[in-house]
């Protein structure tokens, strides 16, 4: 191949005698409707058509801000005013295609050439030296010709001229675009529908017209992703000059160079350059493990394999023998139905490791020369390279499980002290759950708020997301029957948990039963064959109903919403959710209800009690800073001081812990450690392990209460000792009483501990 992307390389063979077998297949491929010169875009086409345009009366399709490239024009012209006003004001018609205005001259009929007049009439007005053109064609008789032939377009109505045929307007435009084929050129004035909007392969050559209609075909049938014609017209127009034979003559990164490819604006065209020589690749060569498996990237849709992931790339690992045995790990991993991205993090990680044994100083040029020593450099090495201690440990983790393959597959000799110890790993701190605070729940969970939602299908997503904890893929790709019952008749929300690779169940309220109903509804009227089999299929280039609601499109949405409900923090700044802390916030709202910690491991369908453990750690981190924030009051009255980073803090929060399981008193806790028996049996208040906060303050004024009664009725009936017994617990409670609403007065209490009472 010689030349460049602007020159154009001109290949010596033709494509039939490189490519052997593909015009063959071509011609199999290719059905007639779009094996034509012309192809001719039905507005209602799902690919290439649209909606219409806004402008009433318009039939053009909307490519712009809801309006056709015409009227989106005018609009820029205008100065882009308001584009509501715009569109019920302007007129329907193009100016290309309105009655064209003929001379002033009354009965003249013939196009106009300047200042309002004919070419003769305007001769004669130059000729009487310029007088006021209204006064002069007034003072004009009126021209009374008949039988004069007029335009061939169809909607004028002007005389013609010359041997054209055409009035004086369309016979200009006929010159200014090259004097093309007269047929064509009234055929183009008469029609509505602008040339943009047709396919018109006829400067291609046949090998190549059937490799662009075969991408067409291939587009239109997917049916993914909108496509204006424009696009695909102007890669034809690429195609024609760049003189190749075949799309495949020039490689992906040729095509995407190639000069007029090349420019901002040619975006759109330039991916479609890209998909088309794909799709001609694949037709050609075929797709499954004995084409992709040699290629240095790998094509994840050649392979079946329905992803978000593209590519798995491996032509960043330098190595040869490297890159083998990546292969070789991505090969089983995808066929032991590991996912995409979990493949391509660990051929990333293999990447690294690559590049970093290129290196000159340390220069392994084979698996043997791999030692405990190099693997010590390439820990040194990612120590400064990887700032993220949890990034580095996953690194190293998908790197040392490359070796265990090797090993256990034996696709090669690997030394023995190739590994990595648990040692060689990062420590991780651990990471509270992101769950929201009620404060900004309270608000997102508003009715209003939630009333705001100008999608029902988004509004929806985030209610099961809220209640049922779904992880955010999950919940998208909900089949259309995800609600099932129990023997009770009880509704659970069935889904597939993609992480865990196997089915699961939520229950769910009435609520949430009956917005799935209404969202079903939606599907099926959308749907009548019931073709989709999602709950939320996708709203744009969807048209086969195979695609479900994107990942992408519900944050955009999300975040819009947030801003259009103006949700805040505690600090009033405006809030950003991901929608997988709706997860966390389930959990901690779980655990925090004394829900039992298998019970929410189920809720959540966690693989390990680890997983939701995270969530009771958090619970009980609050409790204790709420516990440590608050006055503790013991029965004389006295505060009691525990220093939360004291050396006994957690002996003492485990005390005061088992205190709350062992000891069950209706206005405080008891300090006794478990080991010892209580000697006062109901003498709580005159107990000195007794604690109270300002938690039990009503507990204890009612206590009062009652005590001041059972004395003065004792000394009413002279029972001394009666009276003695209870003024102990009477000044107790005075005092407790008193140091409590003391420091509320003052406003000691902490803001923590206020929350906890």
């Amino acid at each position: 191949m010689t030349g460049t992307p602007a020159d154009g390389p001109r290949p010596a063979a033709s494509a039939g005698a490189r490519y052997p077998g593909l015009l063959e297949k071509l011609m199999a491929a290719v059905r007639p409707e779009f094996r034509v010169e012309v192809f001719t875009v039905d507005q209602c086409d799902p690919v290439f058509g649209g909606p219409p345009c806004r402008v009433q009366g318009c039939e053009r399709v909307a490519r712009v801000r809801g309006t056709c490239l015409g009227h989106y024009n005018r609009w820029k012209t205008q100065g882009c005013p308001d584009i509501d006003e715009f569109v019920a004001t302007t007129q329907p018609t193009m100016r290309a295609h309105r009655p064209v205005e003929g001379c002033s001259v009354r009965g003249c009929h013939y196009g106009r050439r300047g200042a309002g007049l004919c070419s003769r009439h305007h001769t004669d007005w130059l000729a009487h030296g310029k007088p006021d053109v209204h006064e002069w064609v007034a003072a004009q008789p009126e021209v009374t010709l008949d039988g004069l032939p007029l335009c061939r377009v169809s909607y004028c109505h002007q005389w013609a001229e010359g041997a054209t045929q055409l009035c004086q307007s369309h016979g200009a435009r006929w010159r200014q675009a090259g004097r093309p084929d007269m047929d064509d050129f009234v055929l183009a004035c008469d029609d509505a529908i602008p040339g943009y909007e047709r396919l018109r392969f006829g400067r291609l050559t046949t090998h190549l017209r059937l490799e662009v209609q075969y991408a067409v075909q291939q587009r239109r049938e997917e049916g993914r992703i909108r496509t204006p014609p424009r696009h695909v017209q102007h890669l034809i127009s690429a195609v024609a000059d760049s003189g190749v034979h075949s799309l495949l003559d020039w490689p992906e990164e040729l095509w995407r160079a190639y000069g007029r490819l090349a420019k901002p604006s040619a975006s759109q065209a330039r991916a479609f350059a890209v998909y088309a020589r794909r799709q001609v690749e694949d037709l050609h060569y075929g797709r499954g493990w004995k084409v992709e498996y040699p290629r240095d990237v790998w094509r994840l849709r050649n392979l079946g394999i329905d992803s978000r992931w593209a590519r798995v790339r491996f032509d960043r690992i330098p190595p040869p023998w490297l890159k083998d045995l990546a292969k070789r790990w991505a090969r089983w991993q995808l066929s032991n139905g590991r996912s995409a991205g979990q493949v391509i993090r660990g051929s990333g990680s293999i990447a690294r490791f690559g590049a970093f044994l290129a290196q000159p100083h340390i220069a392994v040029d084979e698996l043997g020369q791999l030692t405990r020593e190099v693997l010590e450099c390439y820990l040194a090495e990612l120590q400064v390279s990887v700032g993220d201690p949890r990034r580095r440990g996953v690194i190293i983790s998908l790197t040392n499980t490359f070796f265990q393959a090797i090993r256990l597959h034996r696709w090669a000799d690997l030394p023995a002290d190739v590994v990595f110890y648990p040692e060689d790993y990062p420590k991780r701190t651990e990471q509270l759950p992101r769950a929201l605070a009620e404060h900004v729940m309270a608000q997102i969970e508003h009715p209003d708020n939630l009333a705001r939602w100008e999608d029902p299908a988004a509004g929806l997503v985030t209610i099961i997301l809220i209640r049922c904890g779904l992880r955010i893929g999950d919940a998208l790709a909900l089949p259309r029957d995800c609600v099932v019952r129990d023997a009770d008749g009880a509704p659970y929300l069935r889904y597939d948990n993609h992480k865990m690779k196997r089915e699961a169940l939520v229950p769910i309220d009435e609520e949430v039963e009956a917005g799935i109903n209404a969202q079903r509804q939606r599907v099926l009227d959308r749907s009548p064959e019931g073709a989709c089999p999602y709950l939320f299929p996708a709203e744009k280039a969807n048209s086969n109903g195979q695609r479900h609601y994107a990942d992408t499109t519900y944050r955009t949405k999300l975040k819009r919403w947030l801003q259009a409900c103006d949700v805040r923090d505690e600090r009033g700044r405006p809030i950003r959710v991901q929608p997988h802390q709706w997860r966390h916030t389930l959990g901690t709202r779980l655990i925090n209800k004394d829900v039992p910690q298998e019970v929410v491991r189920r809720i959540l369908d966690h693989d390990s009690h680890a997983m939701t453990a995270h969530y009771a750690r958090l619970h009980d981190s609050t409790i204790r800073r709420h516990w440590e924030a608050a006055r503790k009051v013991n029965a004389h009255g006295e505060a009691v001081t525990l220093d939360p980073a004291g050396p006994l803090a957690e002996a003492a929060w485990a005390k005061q812990r088992v205190g709350r399981a062992t000891q069950a008193l209706p206005n405080g806790y008891c300090g006794l450690p478990v080991v010892q028996s209580c000697p006062h049996a109901n003498a709580c208040l005159t107990c000195p392990m007794f604690l109270t906060t300002a938690e039990f303050l009503p507990q204890h004024r009612q206590h009062r209460q009652q005590v001041l009664r059972i004395i003065s009725a004792a000394e009413a009936r002279g029972q001394t000792r009666l009276v003695e017994m209870n003024q102990q617990v009477a000044d107790n409670l005075d005092k407790i009483v008193n140091m409590l609403e003391n420091d509320d007065c003052d406003g000691e209490q902490p803001a923590e501990a206020a929350d906890a009472s």
